[in-house]
């Protein structure tokens, strides 16, 4: 900040001449105090100068509006919106988001620091105010091929960025927890610079969680109980509230939440598609089930603001007081947190649910052409089983998490795995996108209901190789062909015909088009995978099947190297 510009602020700040803008007539949430406070707010170049009786060049009536913070995600993969960083600006600034705390670690898995580099720029041209971590995990385990590998040396420089906040979700807790020299190795990047690191560790309890929050891991967003929450708040972390489109543990953890504990609970989605956030909103609806949930209305708001701002060192953000950044959203009431207006850095962003400012997109050639298959062909995908029993993928309902199964299933006189249509399991595979080394793994999913037909994605957490499951070899194989010509994405088939597809060719990860056109694809598909492919209608097909390579979360996936037991972390037979 130059002189001129403090002097002029702590002028309005003072009342000696007149604000910017002026908006008048405020019902202000004091996240300090917790309380509401009547008054104008000042606002002076992007900045708050005051809350009192101010006189603005111009000026805005709220009318009684409730004024809060602009909200904060704490933890959010903007790939996983499927839409271009300026894209998803556009969707959730009118819903009162003002920043986020984004990890590329998708894109980073398919173009390495490129695509990182391609994530920052097309930032740029949106409002919304993207923070970024840098991935800590490319590939996410040692047990799968990624498109890229990150590691400490290479952190060494991105780092540094001014938009890096730090290191993204650190995966590998058993490499944590086990003192791992190249894992060291990554902690010390960060903590060398002063940056803090996410964490993400799963059921993990006891002496193993003292040694991972010993490394000071700063966060966690994937408890599920209110017993791992506070067990990760009395070890000094924060606990990310998680309610995206995939996990929904926010009303769950909320029963853990009191008045003494609350400061060190933050707000997130994690994973947001675009029908999410256009049917039910972003924060907006954190907060509404937090009220529903019978917690205070501030103490909600200061979830999703303040606390956010300081677990992230973000000492310019969080709270509606002079000398921070005039991020502010107008709603009418605290309990269904309808967002009126929006102000990002002075800025009216959004007003009755449109976005205003222009969206510039930025070139996205560079990501392009990520497709290296090497000798695919329908023989790969046979699966030959020494035994009448077989390890299977269950899906569990309501998540990303799945069971280990033993089942009887049927074999040819080869051996090889035959699809029985009174049994609820199909094959399974992943295919190796990135290095051509010709690697297709195949395995047995249940849970899913598939039984016309195939599915296949080229988003597979974490590496995004192409996932596809089906009922039989030809309409696999067919779909995977199909899904490299059109850039990746995602493509329903049957009878070696495409029903339905949505191309990405961002990474293979995300579209180029609207946020309304990736809803309407997705509305057809999800529509066409229950009613043609008999999906269950109670599992999402897409964000389901493309967790079921994430070698990461309980109980048992498949990655491009095999069947995946995570709770022993080794690969396992298929054979029981």
């Amino acid at each position: 900040m130059e002189k001129k510009q403090l002097k002029k602020l702590i002028d309005v700040a003072a009342g000696k001449i007149p604000a910017d803008l002026v908006i008048k007539n405020c019902k202000v949430v004091d996240v300090y105090n917790a309380v509401i406070i009547e008054g104008d707010i000042a606002l002076c170049e992007g900045l708050i100068a005051g809350v009192g009786h101010y006189e603005g060049i111009q000026e805005i009536d709220a009318k009684g509006q409730y004024a809060a913070p602009g909200f904060i995600d704490s933890h959010i993969h903007v790939e996983s919106s499927y839409v271009s960083p300026e894209e998803l600006g556009r969707l959730i600034v009118p819903h009162g988001t003002t920043t986020i705390i984004a990890d590329p670690h998708e894109i980073a898995n398919v173009c390495g620091l490129k695509g990182l580099d391609y994530m920052i720029k097309a930032s740029e041209g949106t409002a919304l105010d993207i923070k970024w971590m840098l991935p800590s995990c490319v590939p996410a385990t040692p047990f799968e091929h990624a498109g890229a590998v990150i590691d400490a040396e290479t952190m060494k420089e991105p780092i540094k960025h001014e938009k890096i906040l730090g290191l993204g979700e650190f995966m590998d807790f058993p490499g944590v927890i086990g003192a791992n020299d190249g894992v060291l190795d990554k902690l010390l990047v960060a903590k060398n610079q002063g940056k803090c690191i996410d964490g993400h560790s799963p059921g993990v309890t006891g002496n193993a969680l003292n040694a991972y929050a010993a490394a000071r891991i700063h966060t966690d967003h994937e408890c599920a109980t209110v017993e791992e929450l506070q067990d990760r708040i009395a070890r000094g972390m924060y606990v990310l509230l998680r309610q995206g489109s995939a996990c929904h543990n926010l009303r769950e953890l909320l029963k853990g939440v009191t008045h003494l504990n609350s400061r060190r609970c933050l707000l997130c989605a994690d994973d947001c598609q675009p029908k999410t956030i256009l049917s039910i909103g972003h924060l907006d609806n954190h907060l509404r089930i937090c009220v529903d949930e019978e917690i205070d209305p501030i103490i909600a708001i200061q979830m999703a603001s303040l606390n956010s701002a300081e677990c992230f060192g973000l000492e310019d953000r969080g709270a509606i007081v002079p000398g921070l950044r005039a991020d502010i959203v107008l709603m009418d009431n605290l309990k269904d947190f309808k967002v009126q207006r929006v102000f990002i850095a002075g800025q009216e962003a959004s007003s009755n649910g449109i976005y205003n400012l222009p969206v510039n997109p930025y070139d996205t050639s560079e990501t392009k052409g990520s497709f290296h298959v090497k000798d695919f062909s329908k023989e790969k995908l046979r699966l030959k089983i020494n035994s009448h029993q077989a390890n299977v993928i269950n899906i569990l309902p309501g998540g990303v998490v799945t069971s280990k199964e033993v089942a009887e299933i049927k074999r040819d006189e080869n051996g090889e795995f035959i699809y029985d249509p009174s049994s609820d399991i199909v094959k399974v595979s992943v295919v190796e996108r990135h290095q051509d080394t010709g690697n297709v793994a195949v395995a047995l999913l249940k849970g899913y209901g598939i039984r016309e037909g195939a599915v296949a994605l080229s988003v597979a957490h974490d590496s995004h190789n192409i996932i596809v499951v089906g009922v039989n070899d030809e309409d696999m194989a067919f779909a995977v062909e199909q899904l490299i010509k059109q850039d990746g994405g995602i493509i329903l088939v049957k009878d070696q015909k495409v029903l339905e597809s949505m191309p990405m060719p961002i990474a293979g990860l995300m579209s180029d088009k609207s946020g309304e056109w990736v809803h309407e694809k997705l509305t057809h598909i999800h529509k066409t995978a229950h009613e043609t492919l008999h999906i269950n209608q109670d599992v999402e097909p897409v964000m389901t099947l493309c967790f079921m390579s994430l070698a990461v979360i309980p109980e048992i996936k498949l990655t491009d190297m095999g069947l995946f037991d995570v709770t022993k972390f080794d690969f396992i037979t298929i054979e029981a």
